[in-house]
């Protein structure tokens, strides 16, 4: 049993284009997570791109994932990769966008359903579980009328811009806090009292 081992998967959608989208925030978190590991990703048989290490010398180890897949059916390489390592929904950390959290924001969580994300719904679908852990991204809601879903392919304002590597930063830092002493420190950690 790889007690000390997080799977850390950040979600969104694969090549150029979608890159700068706040959907996806979740594989710029990974992204983040890989420098502090210093790792490069490599591809991986479960269909994904994988980085693994220590962040701190003796601390968790984690692997972290980027599917190769688009946002709606990450749940076939998270599965995959959560029978290849050997590692239990508990040892999952999912870091996604969320429109109901205000920009600038962290939301941390274990279980729940799905809240209408599709990358959550099926890796819930294809793990048959929700018992992995949330690193929620707050992204804001819409301006106007605009569709959630044309919203989040939509990348960052510029004046958003200018916080987002911060925010990057403390999601980072987040799911290092979560791997290392738990779920309720990193709540207190990061839970804001606005």
């Amino acid at each position: 049993m790889n007690d000390d081992l997080h799977l850390v998967v950040g979600l969104g959608n694969p090549g150029p284009g979608y890159a700068g989208n706040r959907h996806n925030v979740g594989r710029m978190v990974t992204a983040e997570l890989a420098n502090r590991l210093r790792a490069t990703f490599k591809s991986h048989k479960a269909n994904a791109r994988v980085a693994e290490g220590r962040i701190v010398p003796g601390g968790p180890r984690f692997v972290v994932a980027n599917p190769n897949t688009y946002m709606n059916v990450s749940g076939g390489p998270v599965n995959g990769l959560l029978k290849f390592y050997g590692l239990t929904p508990q040892q999952l950390i999912v870091v996604h966008d969320e429109l109901d959290i205000p920009f600038d924001t962290l939301k941390l969580k274990q279980g729940g359903g799905h809240g209408g994300h599709n990358g959550l719904r099926d890796i819930i679908a294809a793990t048959g579980s929700n018992d992995f852990l949330r690193v929620r991204v707050g992204v804001g809601r819409p301006p106007g009328r605009m569709d959630a879903a044309d919203f989040v392919l939509k990348d960052f304002t510029s004046t958003e811009k200018q916080t987002l590597p911060n925010l990057i930063d403390e999601a980072a830092d987040a799911v290092e806090l979560i791997a290392g002493s738990g779920l309720t420190a990193a709540q207190l950690k990061f839970h804001t009292t606005s």
